[in-house]
């Protein structure tokens, strides 16, 4: 008997010294820093912020001309092949275009050096000079990055622009940085010749595609622009090679514009030291990372995360198969049914995502599991329970060979969703859920790497560690930047508070930006350089650290509002809670001063929905009419009250009245930035009455 006590015993302990070392692992270390008071940590592994991995390389031009000679033969950017474009009608009349996609084809490490080399050459031609700058304004593909390495080489600013920008956003950026050359693509050509008139310093567009819309000749004599297709540019410079103009690290590689959540957008003037800096801290934490790696890039280039991750990306000699949103998996809206999406023709190891797609991938899976049912959902749920005791660190859930029975009989199908091979995926531009986090932890047996940071920061601040299991934080410091944490009294958020120090978060470090481009005032007001010469950006963020060293994000000073009897409601925390509810699709809470209680907008998930009306026998002649329904408004309000309640929200932070909505919230639709944040002033404004309503009922 006593031989079974020490066979059960033994592991147990030795489980349990394992989790102990885990959790007492530093990550982040206490420096002394200049400055405002504070309370500031370093990545444990350098004493000092990072600004380049590589020796004699100052800037992004020279990283990837590092890379393209050192893994000259490798496959480097691929873009499928469009077979057949064709347009689907339901039967309710609405028109849907589906795309049949062929095989990727790739251009090499040294093909597309040559590439951004004519390109650089052509751009110069053109008549193009070095202190003009030139827009990129598209959606996220192959011809992006190189225009934005081709600009590099002849050290010409780029600003960046989100392809669902709005007209006036779109005319105040172009103007604002007095664009002399738009890159764009034939979409995006069509908005840039509709506002024409509105435009002040542009004198030549380059479409990236060949097809080019007919009134732009009338444009090309109206405006004496001069309109050329990519490739011909690319042609021009291959007859007429001209020397590289490098930059230096202090010049302005990218002038970004903020995707507006609040008014205009903000143009973020970063340097090639502040890019470099982020993408040399992010090559020393993402484990492994090698040029047998394949990344699948998808999200908007426009935005930093995906800019900086396909700049580390091309510094690992990795493969960057490029797709969309719409197009990512076998079942995306623009997928022609029974052929492949991007991911499962790729087959990527390394992904970048925003919460909001994890969150589709996630729904999308429960939404399979749930209506297959019986046996099956069963099945699922049994090995989802068992492999997230393992995870949560217990002795009695699915270790070895359970764990590898689980993965083949249940979980195989869930990972050939995202191509069967992610090994990493990097999740920022807003709070990830926990149990997103789980879910994907186990489904896609994969790691996710939380990062933390922002525009004014390039993208750097924190990042979660591979080997790091927990939830709901952000990780240590990258190595490329110090993080400091200052008193906010009225929020009640001290450096003091025991046991864990909070306060508002201030990144400090070489990857801290210039700041914004003509708005001297703004930039005074969020940017500080101290006494040591360090350069710190406030971020209104409100945060906390572990004992560990890591990071956690628990508010948004901006998103603080008082209620009639002196609570505070943190309307970003209490958003991120009730997104986990399978019955929300996006959620915006809005809180007035003048009354006690919130109430919510919510756009519900409509498969839920209506596989719940259907099941409770509801008649409805469509979603719309389903939302409006009082029984569906229960059923919706009841499942955010239970998600509140497992999250412990005070009642004054719980929603008591909610108006359901049957449009989603896209980028298009002008209510979320391309990043899938909310639009909080623009949806308040659009949806104001029923706002007015729910407090007035």
């Amino acid at each position: 008997m006593s031989a079974y006590i020490v066979g059960v015993l033994v592991p147990l302990l030795v489980t349990l010294l394992l989790r102990n070392s885990k959790n007492s692992k530093k990550r982040g270390l206490l420096v002394d820093v200049g400055g405002e008071p504070g309370y500031a940590i370093r990545n444990r592994r350098v004493t000092s912020p990072v600004q380049t991995a590589w020796e004699g390389i100052s800037s992004l031009a020279e990283l990837f001309e590092r890379s393209c000679k050192l893994y000259r033969d490798k496959h480097f950017l691929g873009t499928r092949k469009l077979i057949a474009r064709e347009i689907e009608v339901t039967e309710d009349g609405r028109s849907f275009e589906k795309l049949h996609l062929g095989d990727y084809e790739w251009l090499t490490y040294g093909k597309a050096f040559e590439v951004v080399c004519n390109f650089a050459s052509g751009l110069a031609q053109l008549g193009h000079k070095r202190e003009e700058r030139v827009a990129i304004f598209a959606d996220t593909r192959e011809e992006w990055f190189i225009a934005l390495q081709g600009c590099f080489r002849r050290n010409v600013t780029v600003v960046t622009i989100y392809a669902s920008l709005g007209e006036e956003a779109l005319c105040h950026s172009l103007n604002e940085t007095e664009v002399a050359t738009v890159i764009c693509g034939h979409k995006e050509l069509k908005k840039i010749i509709e506002i024409s008139g509105q435009l002040d310093m542009v004198k030549r567009v380059i479409c990236m595609d060949d097809e080019i819309p007919s009134n732009a000749s009338y444009v090309e004599q109206s405006k004496s622009w001069k309109i050329t297709s990519f490739a011909d540019v690319e042609i021009l410079g291959r007859q007429n090679p001209l020397d590289a103009d490098l930059p230096l690290s202090a010049d302005v590689a990218v002038i970004m514009y903020t995707s507006g959540s609040t008014g205009l957008p903000k143009g973020v003037m970063m340097t090639h030291a502040n890019v470099l800096a982020t993408v040399s801290a992010v090559m020393t934490i993402v484990p492994g990372l090698v040029s047998n790696d394949i990344y699948l890039a998808y999200l908007p280039m426009a935005h930093i995360l995906e800019l900086a991750a396909e700049n580390v990306m091309a510094a690992a000699g990795t493969a960057i198969g490029y797709g969309s949103p719409f197009t990512l998996t076998d079942t995306s809206s623009k997928i022609k049914k029974g052929t492949k999406g991007d991911a499962s023709v790729l087959l990527p190891t390394v992904m970048t995502a925003v919460p909001a797609i994890l969150d589709r991938v996630r729904d999308g899976v429960l939404k399979k599991v749930n209506a297959t049912g019986g046996l099956s959902k069963k099945l699922f749920h049994l090995a989802y329970d068992r492999s997230l005791s393992a995870v949560n660190g217990s002795w009695f859930g699915a270790w070895g060979l359970e764990r590898v029975l689980w993965n083949f009989l249940v979980f195989r199908k869930v990972r050939a969703v995202l191509g069967g091979r992610i090994r990493f995926l990097l999740s920022g531009g807003a709070p990830l859920s926990s149990d997103t986090q789980r879910f994907i932890n186990i489904c896609l047996g994969a790691p996710i790497g939380q990062g933390y940071g922002l525009t004014e920061t390039t993208a750097g601040a924190t990042f979660s560690e591979f080997d790091d299991t927990s939830v709901g934080r952000v990780g240590a410091p990258l190595p490329c930047s110090f993080i400091k944490l200052i008193d906010w009294p009225e929020g009640g958020y001290l450096t003091s508070d025991s046991p864990k120090p909070r306060g508002e978060i201030v990144v400090g470090g070489p990857n801290v930006t210039l700041g914004y481009f003509k708005n001297e005032e703004k930039t005074k007001e969020s940017y500080k350089v101290d006494e040591r010469g360090m350069r710190w950006f406030y971020t209104g963020d409100v945060g906390q650290f572990h004992a560990d060293g890591c990071l956690e994000i628990i508010d948004r000073k901006k998103d603080i509002v008082k209620l009639q009897h002196g609570e505070y409601v943190s309307l970003g925390k209490v958003e991120a809670i009730l997104q986990v509810s399978p019955y929300i699709d996006n959620i915006m809470l809005h809180a007035d001063p003048f009354h006690s209680y919130c109430v919510a907008l919510v756009v519900p998930s409509q498969h839920t929905v209506e596989d719940w009306a259907s099941k409770q026998g509801i008649p409805f002649t469509d979603f719309a009419d389903l939302c409006k329904k009082e029984e569906t408004k229960k059923e919706v309000l009841a499942s955010i009250q239970k998600e509140a309640k497992r999250a412990r929200l005070q009642r004054f932070e719980i929603p008591a009245k909610i108006k359901l909505l049957s449009e989603l919230w896209t980028p298009e639709s002008g209510l979320v930035t391309a990043a899938l944040k909310l639009k909080r002033d623009i949806i308040k404004k659009t949806f104001s009455e029923d706002l007015s309503n729910l407090y007035a009922s």
